[in-house]
Parts: C-alpha cells; structure tokens; sequence
C-alpha cells in the first residue's frame, strides 16, 4: 500500500501540479487588477489560459480523490475479504489508467500551438465528381472525429462540386489539443474503390490534400500588415454558380508577399467573411512559420518531406479488399468503416510517437 501511495506521489510531481496551481493563482491576481482590460487581446489570453488551467487542475484534483478512495476500499477489501469491493476497485483502476494514460500522451504535444483550436481545409484532387466525393467523405470523416472528442466544429467557408461532393472546404474545430492531434492529419489521402459514379462500375483511385493550421491566439501572435492586404468583393455563389446573394458579400483577401488567397462566402454579411477570412490567413501564416521550424530542425538531421501532391500519407483502400494504411508509420487496419466513421486516433496517436522519436 506505501508504494502505492508513493508512487502516486512521485507521478503527480512529475505533472507539476503544484506549478499549475501557483501560476493559477498568480493568473487570477493579476486578473482582478483595475487595468487588466486595458488591453483586451491580452486579457482574453489570459482568461483563456486561467480557464485551461482551472480545468486540468480539477480534472487532476478528481483523479487523486479517486485513487485515494480506490486505495481506502482496496484496504477495506482486504480487511474483510469482499470480492464485489475487489471487482469495483478493478473497474475504477482500468477508467483511471485510460485517463491516465491519456493525459500522458498528451504531455508529449507541448508544441507552440498544439493547445490550439485547428482550422483545416480539404482540397479534392484531379478526377472530377469522384474526387470531390472523396473530398466530403473526408470532411465527414473529420467532423466525426471532433463529435467524438466533444470538440466544436463549424464550416467556415465551402465550395460545393458540381454534381457532388465538393471542391474545397474549411472548417475550424476548437478543443483542447486540436491543433496538436491534427497536425498528424496533414498531407495526401489516397482512396481507392469501385466508383459508384462509374456506369461500368470500375475501381478508381482519388486524391485529397489536407492542411492543417493553427487558429493563432490574438491579433498580436501574427501581425499582418494592411499594406500587405488586396480584398476583393463579389456575390457569394452556390452549387451550378446560382447566386444566393444579391449583394457582394463574399471576400477573397490576397496576402501580397506570400501570394496567399483565401476566400470566404459562408456568412451573409461582408465583414462577417471578411473577419473569418483573416482568421484563416493569421492561421495559414501561422501554419508557415511552424513548417519553417520543423524544416530547420528536419535540415539538421538530413530529412525533410514536404506534405503536397507527390507525398501520400495514407490510403483507404475498400476495393478489393479493406485496408486503411498510414505510409509514415505502417498502422494499418481493415475497419474501414470505423475509420471513414472518425475512429482515427490510434493514426494520429501512432504518428505522434513515431514523430517524437524522429526528433529525438
């Protein structure tokens, strides 16, 4: 029982609770301050970062009340010899090891965005109809992913395929960690099955590219220059080019030295998708300067693959037979269901660990 006790101790140093709990506290102090909303971008980070923090301080709290009433009935078990208390200490001992387990794997997404919400984007590839399906098979497969995770999830800007499908989308999921479990996502999907498109019914092959950005946190984390800035208006359009606005409220805003476009005409006013479409630009620049520091430390161990066209990550393979393979790390399984249904966390889970080590 002193072991136990012990090393529950020792894990919970490991953790540094106690840190958290004193930057909490020095957080809340400076929050009461009569200044402290001088600066709103500010004072939203760090209202923001005292909610985080207030969160894994109680999710840790309950995790040590647990394991110290698991170990008060483990001694009232033994004491009295109770096989029914034996087997409810045995339930509570494998959810508390899944918690457990979980946040330490999470220790090790300590990158500058990885506690950030994510905005990802899915382009379809060459081939028409059959890749823009492709591409919406892909959007619900990741929406999916954020239900399960209680993540929020929200289209922020969509073009629709001609016959199905669509061309492009981008939606923005926030949760803890989004950025940090997504990145795994980054780079091409591969789909091969018999086209339900195809008169004749043949097997064809899509492609799908994924990008994946950190929502930055405030104005301040990425300074974009005006100057730097060309915003065009014209009318939002739905699928077969119908207007479904009468006024020009889409916005396409072009970043002059990166040539970056991005284009918004989900929402019904102007500055609505003008807001949302320099949300999208902060992350796509953010995004850059994040593959920048992966390339310089990818430079110095002589390795470096770039996530485009020519570098699948992964194929789904449902004919003519079901596989869905990760080409990073061989994780394989033959539930494809379950995968295209948002069960991809043993991928990003397996890339994580093979990541870390490659930078090791």
């Amino acid at each position: 029982m002193k072991i136990c006790a012990t090393a529950s101790r020792t894990f919970w140093c490991v953790f540094d609770l106690a840190g958290k709990e004193q930057k909490l506290t020095s957080l809340e102090r400076t929050s009461t301050a009569p200044d402290f909303w001088d600066d709103p971008q500010t004072a939203q980070t760090t209202m923001r970062e005292i909610t985080e923090l207030r969160d894994t301080i109680d999710l840790w709290r309950g995790i040590q009340r647990q394991i110290d009433e698991d170990l008060g009935l483990l001694e009232l078990a033994i004491a009295e010899n109770d096989p029914d208390l034996g087997t409810q200490i045995e339930q509570s001992t494998q959810e508390l090891t899944k918690k457990i387990d979980q946040l330490e794997f999470e220790l090790m997404l300590s990158g500058q965005y990885d506690k950030r919400p994510a905005i990802l984007a899915i382009h379809a590839g060459a081939g028409g109809t059959e890749a823009q399906d492709w591409a919406q098979m892909l959007l619900r497969m990741y929406l999916r992913w954020g239900e399960r995770h209680g993540y929020k999830t929200e289209i922020l800007d969509e073009t629709p395929g001609e016959e199905a499908g669509v061309k492009s989308v981008t939606i923005e999921l926030r949760g803890p960690f989004a950025y940090g479990y997504l990145k795994s996502e980054r780079g091409v999907h591969r789909l091969v099955r018999l086209s339900p498109f195809d008169a004749a019914h043949r097997r064809h092959t899509s492609f799908a590219l994924v990008e994946v950005m950190p929502e930055p946190e405030g104005a301040a984390k990425i300074q974009i220059n005006p100057d730097e800035l060309k915003i065009d208006v014209f009318r939002s359009s739905g699928a077969g080019g119908q207007n479904v606005q009468k006024t020009s409220t889409a916005v396409r805003v072009t970043h002059i030295p990166t040539g970056i476009v991005v284009t918004c005409q989900n929402e019904r006013s102007q500055l609505q998708n003008k807001e949302t479409a320099l949300t999208i630009l902060a992350a796509r620049l953010a995004e850059i300067e994040e593959q920048k520091r992966e390339a310089e430390r990818a430079a110095i161990k002589g390795v470096h693959v770039e996530a485009g066209w020519g570098n699948q990550i992964r194929s789904y393979i449902l004919h003519p037979y079901n596989m869905v393979k990760d080409h990073r790390t061989n994780t394989e399984t033959s539930n494809t269901t379950a995968v295209l249904d948002g069960e991809i966390d043993p991928f990003m889970e397996s890339y994580l660990q093979w990541k870390l080590g490659e930078e090791a």
